[in-house]
């Protein structure tokens, strides 16, 4: 039960940073969905979901007292790391999981839709069964495309894996060998770009494979 809204989940992060609580929470906020719920592992979501961060001002430091105090950068960028870390982490740890995926959507209406094309890629058991097979099928990045219910312009499409130019204009990219898509998958960590051609709207989540294992693991025991 690990989905985007927070997945399966108790995380408690902790700076000795003195700074004011509505700044912190907005850096949380924003954090939070570039992090924790840009993340799936089978798309299904729980009613146990906590993520806090204290500043406990142990350093003694003047407090932030203001979004552009330039020293909000700073613990932006360190609690955006740590809070990257910790959701790669919770991918990674997917019962069962083998691979860890990178999906990135570009070209979309907006990044909402980029969003939502990403997630109906990352939560398509067909894509994550391919993952777990090193199958590099792009026809089912394609359904998973389509399905989404965002505009993507099949024309104009576009895959690649990793450095890989899978696909482009709608068609399979002049060049591309199945053999180079499968090495790719064979890899512990996989990156997969789709631009739908649209717009400019961007997004990024994480996801991992559905292997045998998972299916003995929630088959197997009752709650």
């Amino acid at each position: 039960m690990i989905a985007p809204d927070m997945a399966t989940m108790l995380v408690f992060v902790f700076t000795d940073a003195a700074v004011a609580q509505p700044v912190l929470q907005g850096m949380v906020s924003d954090l939070t969905e570039a992090t924790f719920n840009a993340i799936t592992v089978d798309g299904d979501t729980s009613t146990s979901d906590t993520l806090l961060v204290g500043a406990t001002g142990a350093s003694g430091m003047e407090p932030i007292l203001r979004h552009d105090d330039p020293r909000a950068d700073t613990l932006r960028t360190a609690l955006h790391d740590v809070m990257h870390d910790l959701a790669l982490q919770v991918v990674r740890d997917g019962e069962g999981a083998t691979k860890l995926a990178r999906i990135t959507v570009s070209g979309a209406e907006t990044d909402a839709a980029a969003r939502r094309i990403g997630l109906s890629i990352a939560n398509s058991p067909l894509v994550k069964t391919a993952l777990a097979g090193e199958d590099p099928n792009w026809g089912r990045i394609v359904m998973a495309v389509g399905k989404a219910g965002e505009r993507a312009d099949r024309d104009r499409l576009a895959i690649r894996f990793g450095d890989v130019q899978v696909a482009e204009n709608g068609w399979a990219a002049p060049g591309y060998r199945e053999a180079d898509g499968a090495a790719h998958f064979r890899r512990s960590e996989i990156e997969i770009g789709v631009d739908v051609g649209i717009a400019a709207g961007e997004a990024t989540v994480w996801t991992c494979d559905l292997t045998r294992r998972y299916v003995a693991i929630n088959a197997d025991y009752r709650s």
